[in-house]
């Protein structure tokens, strides 16, 4: 993170020295005018790479349909609840779109697609124990894995631009494919072995997005890009996601 604040400052300062230079140029003199903005405006493509964190509610009893094809030989097994699943991982992908500018405001349109992988999950485990003496009788498992493997939005995109930055915000929506992975499994009491049952399912989810993010011209067409997205997946169980994300990109 250090050493990106510091390459966005020297650009800055190479933005300002070539803002400087312009007046001099022949071409800036007499009826052309002063210093010209950065032209923001066309189509434009490029790619990003994220880090993000997920949370996703898990019904507290999303199990429990297997849970009760399990029968111990005595007793009953300690089935603990799910709580809310977890975690963080990294991902890449593109984007692409079309600018409209009217001197310093910046209006446009974009498509945004990151294939991360992201996978939270949640576990428990209950002990049932018998006294005197204390010992093991039953060890029962259960956990949750959900993984938003990709996900396609279409964003509406508001900017500034100043100079040779661009920063923006931006609201979008957009459809995923998202995987939950089931598994329990259970230890009857003594040395008997270890029973269990899995259970996978992919579903289409949508959702919505919004967050803000800056634009920084560095030569030509060439730009990088630095954003932070709050996503919020609706559908089926509701998952929260916070991302930070960084790209290049080359406007046409």
């Amino acid at each position: 993170m250090r050493r990106f604040v510091l390459a966005m400052a020297m650009v800055g300062m190479a933005c300002g020295a070539q803002a400087a230079d312009l007046p001099d140029l022949p071409i800036l003199r007499g009826s052309v005018g002063g210093p010209r903005l950065v032209n923001w405006a066309g189509f434009y493509v490029g790619g990003q790479a994220a880090y993000g964190a997920s949370t996703t509610k898990l019904p507290a009893s999303l199990n429990g349909d297997m849970q009760s094809t399990f029968t111990p030989p005595t007793g009953s097994y300690n089935w603990q609840p799910l709580g809310w699943a977890s975690s963080s991982a990294t991902g890449y992908g593109a984007f692409a779109g079309y600018n409209w500018q009217w001197e310093d405001a910046v209006l446009g349109i974009e498509g945004n697609y990151l294939h991360n992988a992201i996978r939270s999950y949640s576990s428990s485990t209950g002990f049932t124990y018998t006294l005197p003496p204390v010992t093991v009788a039953s060890v029962a498992y259960s956990r949750a894995d959900v993984t938003l493997s990709d996900f396609g939005s279409l964003r509406a995109r508001f900017g500034w631009a100043a100079g040779c930055f661009m920063p923006y915000g931006f609201l979008g929506a957009g459809v995923g494919s998202r995987t939950v992975n089931r598994f329990v499994s259970a230890s009857p009491p003594s040395v008997a072995p270890v029973t269990w049952s899995t259970d996978t399912k992919e579903k289409l989810v949508y959702g919505y997005s919004a967050g803000f993010g800056l634009d920084t011209m560095i030569v030509g067409g060439l730009f990088v890009r630095a954003e932070y997205e709050y996503q919020r997946i609706t559908a089926d169980y509701e998952s929260f996601i916070h991302s930070a994300r960084v790209g290049v990109g080359y406007k046409f």
